[in-house]
């Protein structure tokens, strides 16, 4: 069989898998089992073990529970809710105030954890009852808390970068350092659009009452408290990190340590809390490991086929220049990222596209940036957004799905434009990995 005619089959039979409602992980591991035994026989079961165990043996794969782990104890111990109380009363004057802080927050808690379902849920929970509450606007409200919470994908620490960096084979300490600017000038986009847009129009994000803006300077001063935990936590993991003291993994662990020690502080550490955060976390890694076999296995199956020779061919074939290409790959993702969940995009299609983007001469740290833009995309994108299902879990029943994906579509505008951004200004992201 053809080269091909493999590539249409298998990823035309996952596509249409996939539509039917079947999971990514046996839809990707049936799928290489049948090609691998009907194209090299029983054979290929050795090459698909080996595969799984290679990828698995990865030491740094250690940090994705601890990172899950991380979040989990964030969420249950009140650290994150005494933040958000510490930026609520700086900025109630500004237009849209409540909203910026809210961005605020959300880029020190995606700093701190590196996962977005609980800090989407956390801030639906804490954020959205008090913007509504003064009279915001709802699609501001609900873009915000979305837009803010989908920022773990791109600010370190995030899981993102540590399965692309695996997958690719690059640093993942660079990879961290190239998302800072890109994830901060991001976070910075949307506080202006939301600054801007209240000040055109007030009632879209109105002033707090009065009498919660005029609270004391000291009684302000003591509420910066609830900025210290975080402080700790996000600096045990990515100072640690940046100073060159720990690795990746060992920075993981420390950020464990972190949070453990912030719960202990405000009392919250308890065996009933550190029971459902494990539980919590082995349910999230045997979900995302599944998906690895799967994926892995198949993109096995598909190289031993000579998939990436010819893919490479037919892009290098279109006669275009490089940067076209890469427009195209952004396409293709943010296609797939509105059927797919981020780890099987990454596994799947980076072992076919980065060998592209090396031979062209791009730097495969700067396309990982590219890639980490386009799953925040996909994280509002419908119909398959995981950022709506999440914050429709905990918003007024008032709120429906619909309305809540209305919200969005400004926000992945300027996702949009950030990506392009990037994309045609690589030193955006190149320049701090080149300081090391």
């Amino acid at each position: 069989m053809s080269v091909e005619w493999v590539t249409i089959l298998m990823f035309g039979s996952m596509i249409v898998m996939l539509l039917l409602g079947l999971p990514l992980a046996f839809v990707t591991g049936l799928i290489a089992a049948v090609f691998g035994m009907a194209l090299f026989g029983p054979k290929s079961m050795l090459l698909i073990s080996s595969r799984i165990y290679s990828f698995m043996n990865e030491y740094v794969l250690v940090s994705v529970p601890m990172f899950i782990m991380m979040a989990s104890i964030m969420e249950r111990s009140g650290v994150a809710r005494d933040l958000f109380d510490a930026m609520r009363v700086w900025a109630g004057r500004l237009p849209g105030g409540l909203a910026i802080q809210t961005m605020v927050a959300a880029t020190i808690m995606g700093a701190m954890t590196g996962i977005i379902g609980g800090e989407i849920v956390l801030l639906g929970l804490v954020a959205l009852p008090q913007m509504l509450r003064l009279g915001y606007d709802r699609k501001v409200a609900i873009g915000t808390i979305c837009a803010g919470g989908s920022l773990g994908t791109m600010i370190p620490p995030s899981i993102v970068l540590v399965i692309y960096g695996l997958t690719v084979n690059v640093s993942i300490g660079d990879l961290f350092s190239a998302n800072l600017i890109p994830g901060l000038m991001m976070s910075g986009i949307y506080m202006l659009y939301i600054f801007v847009r209240c000040r055109l129009d007030p009632t879209l994000g109105p002033a707090a009452p009065e009498h919660e803006r005029n609270i004391p300077l000291a009684e302000k001063l003591r509420l910066l408290k609830g900025l210290i935990l975080p402080g700790v936590v996000a600096g045990s993991v990515l100072g640690t990190i940046y100073t060159g003291i720990a690795s990746v993994t060992e920075a993981a662990g420390m950020g464990v340590v972190g949070t453990l020690f912030a719960a202990l502080v405000r009392r919250e550490l308890n065996w009933s809390m550190l029971r459902a955060s494990v539980l919590q976390t082995m349910s999230a890694c045997g979900v995302l490991l599944w998906v690895s076999f799967g994926a892995t296995a198949m993109i096995g199956v598909y190289n031993l086929a000579g998939g990436p020779a010819f893919v490479r061919t037919l892009m290098v074939g279109l006669g275009v220049a490089p940067i076209v290409v890469v427009l195209i790959m952004m396409g293709i993702l943010i296609v797939l990222g509105c059927l797919m969940d981020w780890i099987g995009i990454c596994l799947l299609t980076m072992p076919i596209f980065v060998p592209i983007i090396k031979s062209f001469g791009y730097d495969p740290i700067w396309f990982g940036v590219l890639f980490c833009m386009n799953m925040q995309i996909s994280y509002l994108s419908p119909p398959f957004g995981p950022a709506a299902f999440y914050l429709k879990g905990v918003a007024p029943p008032e709120i429906s799905l619909d309305d809540i994906f209305r919200a969005l579509w400004p926000f992945m505008g300027m996702q949009l434009v950030a990506l392009l951004i990037v994309l045609f200004f690589p030193d955006i992201a190149l320049w701090l990995p080149s300081l090391n």
